[in-house]
């Protein structure tokens, strides 16, 4: 892993985690295209790291709030958005966490290669269009119930068994479908994913090897992770998700094409 591979995957991977446009795509579009060496996952796993600091700077207060919330619903027995949002996200992320374990030893074994993640870009691409389209924006964050939360969490499991599906992607379609209104879908998203990030960290700690390349792709995620989620935020206040539905149709259609020709 050169350094400057190393800045161009932790770009890709800073941009590509938070947009609903898959960056286990991307990540493995860029060796494809151009014969780099494969990924090691320990390295995925840490430009995955630079995304889960992304997050915990972005929305610091946030998980403050969650904190003090969580122990005072159940010490204090005190009701709160935050309290709530934060055992939420705890029950979701146990059984999401063993299932995304399952069903990405099952795409290992059965999905591999570019096909599957072209034909999940798409597919996903076109869910996320056509529920973004219809779905009203009726629920805002303080009103996400533990039904919602919960199923919204587990869809992050089919992220794993389906690359190209998109952890983000998968959590904001399913939180419009509903009726979540696109910024806080996108905010429950990424808080949603730091605990299974975080899992994903620590299990591969050992197997980092700290080195420049790995330095350097930490930090251009970290960096570019922070101005992307800075830029969904404000943008999902008046947009829509069309652009990446769009996007996904276009590169999944452009990986069939390569494959064709190659």
């Amino acid at each position: 892993m050169t350094v400057f591979q190393a800045i161009v995957l932790g770009i890709i991977q800073g941009l590509t985690e938070f947009l609903p446009i898959s960056s286990s795509a991307h990540l493995n579009i860029m060796p494809w295209l151009f014969n780099w060496q494969e990924i090691p996952e320990a390295f995925d796993i840490a430009l995955h790291f630079g995304t889960l600091l992304a997050i915990c700077i972005y929305f610091f207060k946030d998980w403050i709030d969650l904190l003090i919330g969580g122990y005072k619903k159940v010490v204090k027995k005190e009701d709160s958005t935050s309290g709530r949002i934060f055992w939420y996200i705890v029950i979701a992320t146990i059984p999401t966490g063993i299932l995304s374990l399952v069903l990405d030893a099952f795409s290992e074994k059965y999905l591999p290669g570019m096909a599957p993640i072209a034909v999940a870009l798409i597919v996903m691409g076109i869910l996320l269009y056509i529920i973004d389209k219809k779905a009203p924006a009726e629920v805002d964050y303080d009103h996400i119930n533990f039904k919602q939360g919960f199923l919204i969490g587990l869809s992050q499991a089919i992220a794993a068994a389906f690359p190209g599906v998109s952890r983000s992607g998968i959590t904001m379609t399913v939180s419009r479908l509903f009726k979540i209104d696109r910024e806080s879908a996108a905010k429950y998203s990424f808080l949603l994913s730091a605990p299974v990030i975080l899992a994903a960290v620590v299990l591969k700690l050992g197997e980092f090897a700290i080195d420049l390349p790995f330095i350097i792709g930490v930090l251009a995620s970290f960096i570019s992770g922070l101005l992307v989620i800075k830029f969904l935020m404000g943008y999902l206040k008046k947009g829509s998700f069309k652009i990446f539905a769009v996007y996904r149709v276009i590169l999944g259609l452009i990986i069939f094409a390569v494959l064709i020709m190659k």
